[in-house]
């Protein structure tokens, strides 16, 4: 599923920037240095940047730490929004955000300021600008037919029923290839069906400016395994140990963030505090893996992309800066 291209018609539309790419690659300092470089430039006019949250981890109010939330002092005076606004118990789809940063872009558009779109969640970015497929609801029965199938059954199935999604899953992505197969067999329309019929994107309403933070492979999984460990002196552990006492679902999203299953297991007292940060930074390298290969592969050729968050801004973001 293919996203915009970029600029769309400059000079017509309102600028929207976007800086992504996976966590620990520096996308918080790259936005407030690009918001004050907004500000300085557009001094005369008054114009400001805010920047919006992109971050599926850092919507959660309860993972302020874990989540790498920036601090005030981070945020440099930047205003910044939808960080922490959803509580861990309610979960936060694509939609749900989606939703929320259409309300906000738009706020700061009217007022002729940018809004820097920053974050890692790549299903986010795509449902904001492409907008969601109309899927109804799935029968219960048939969701709980499919789901009580093995790997092995539900992708032969799907092969049968939807062999383009078929093609398009690895054969141990579980959740996917349920969620194909529960999807042709309620509606009777295929995964590919329903996504032509996308609607309620905000592509062709912006000017779009993106860029991508890839830094190098090595360094960035030594920011990660840095990081990790900083976070248990920042207030990590203490943040779990909250989400523990509330006996929150272990299904939502927030309880699956990075580093809580972790920190969790060595607050029951099950693995040593060495354990704890292996694990911490293996899952977080993992995760940053992931984010790597969604942003080398999902995204269009055009959109920029840089290793270093010092870059020169004006090499990107000309046409927001002239």
């Amino acid at each position: 599923m293919s996203m915009p291209e970029t600029p769309n018609e400059t000079g017509e539309k309102p600028p929207l920037a976007l800086i992504a790419g996976p966590t620990a690659s520096g996308k918080s300092h790259l936005a407030v240095r690009l918001a004050k470089a907004v500000e300085a430039r557009g001094q005369s006019r008054g114009t400001k940047a805010v920047v919006v949250n992109c971050d599926s981890a850092q919507v959660y109010a309860d993972l302020s730490v874990l989540s790498a939330r920036p601090s005030e002092e981070e945020m440099a005076g930047i205003e910044h929004r939808l960080f922490g606004n959803w509580d861990g118990a309610t979960a936060c789809s694509a939609a749900d955000w989606a939703a929320a940063a259409k309300r906000e872009i738009a706020d700061v558009q009217s007022s002729g300021d940018l809004p820097i779109l920053v974050g890692g969640t790549g299903l986010y970015m795509r449902t904001l600008l492409n907008g969601i497929a109309p899927i109804p609801e799935i029968d219960p029965a048939i969701r709980a037919e499919v789901r009580a199938l093995d790997q092995a059954e539900a992708r032969a199935a799907l092969e049968v029923e939807d062999p383009e999604a078929a093609s398009r899953l690895a054969p141990a992505d579980t959740s996917r290839t349920c969620r194909a197969l529960e999807v042709v067999r309620s509606t009777g329309k295929t995964m590919s069906e329903w996504h032509s019929k996308m609607s309620g994107g905000i592509a062709n309403d912006v000017t779009l400016y993106p860029l991508i933070l890839r830094p190098d492979r090595s360094e960035l999984q030594e920011r990660c395994d840095t990081r990790f460990e900083a976070m248990l002196e920042q207030g990590a552990i203490e943040e779990v140990e909250v989400l523990v006492a509330r006996e929150l679902d272990p299904a939502l999203p927030v309880m699956r963030a990075i580093g809580v299953r972790e920190i969790a297991t060595w607050l029951a007292g099950d693995i040593t505090r060495e354990e704890l940060i292996a694990a911490g930074q293996l899952s977080t390298r993992q995760y940053a893996k992931r984010q790597y290969t969604w942003f080398r592969n999902q995204p269009p050729k055009s959109w920029p992309t840089t290793e270093s968050y010092n870059c020169d801004l004006d090499i990107y973001f000309e046409g927001i800066l002239q």
